[in-house]
């Protein structure tokens, strides 16, 4: 009696555990589909961002592209160098400074606006004949003559001295090329520098060059050295030839 009694009490017990589990599986299958949802709606979000990213990188590309000015910045007048001191005359320390860092006196200033590179000579530096130098500005009749002559697999290296005058050149970048019957064979580009104005000329030295070797090598070149700042200001263009001789054995 006392164990019908108990399987009695535990059938009822048992029932309810397997309605239970099946609450239970129910209410985790729901649960699973709101996952899913969460994860569906989290997956498309980051695309719309991204979108929403690239689109304002693209604006702000954009307003930095715009004459290279970024909104709200509005540059201020191209002014001479004289009328720059002469806003500081009054006080003499700024004054000297500037002068000291321009490397020019007052007086040497013409209110001029635009900058001049004046160049006064060319130098080819080589092991083989030591310096040789050309005063510039070359005489038009002699434009395009031969500068010098090197052995083929010669090292050498140009010398420029040149003064700048009236304002602050910037960017001045140099470019030399050359040519062979009338095709063109190689294309050297440099950067000088900025420059300011002063009494002293400066002497600058290019990057070493390495002549060709071998007999198509050998013979006469036309080449052209021009001199430009980043307002594609030219401030000289320099028409040349040199040979190129077969080495001593």
């Amino acid at each position: 009696m006392e164990g019908g009694k108990r399987g009695e009490e535990a059938g009822p017990s048992s029932g309810g555990g397997s309605s239970s589990a099946s609450a239970s599986a129910s209410a985790s299958g729901v649960v699973g589909d709101q996952r899913q949802e969460k994860q569906k709606e989290m997956s498309e979000k980051p695309s719309q961002v991204c979108g929403v990213v690239e689109e304002g990188d693209e604006e702000e590309e954009e307003d930095v592209k715009d004459e290279g000015v970024v909104d709200g910045f509005v540059p201020g007048p191209l002014l001479s160098l004289k009328e720059q001191i002469e806003k500081d005359k009054d006080d003499d320390s700024l004054r000297r400074w500037k002068e000291k860092l321009l490397g020019c006196l007052e007086n040497d200033l013409n209110g001029q606006m635009e900058p001049e590179v004046k160049f006064h000579s060319l130098a080819i530096i080589s092991d083989e004949f030591g310096e040789k130098t050309t005063p510039l500005p070359v005489d038009e009749n002699r434009s395009g003559h031969a500068l010098f002559a090197l052995r083929e697999g010669s090292r050498y290296r140009f010398k420029l001295t040149f003064t700048v005058l009236h304002n602050i050149v910037s960017g001045l970048t140099y470019s030399n090329t050359v040519w062979k019957g009338g095709l063109q064979v190689d294309q050297n580009k440099g950067m000088l520098g900025t420059f300011a104005p002063q009494r002293e000329p400066y002497v600058h030295t290019l990057d070493e060059e390495i002549t060709p070797c071998g007999v198509l090598a050998r013979g006469t070149y036309s080449a052209r050295l021009k001199f430009e700042d980043d307002d594609n200001r030219c401030h000289m263009e320099l028409k040349y030839s040199f040979e190129i001789k077969r080495a001593a054995r």
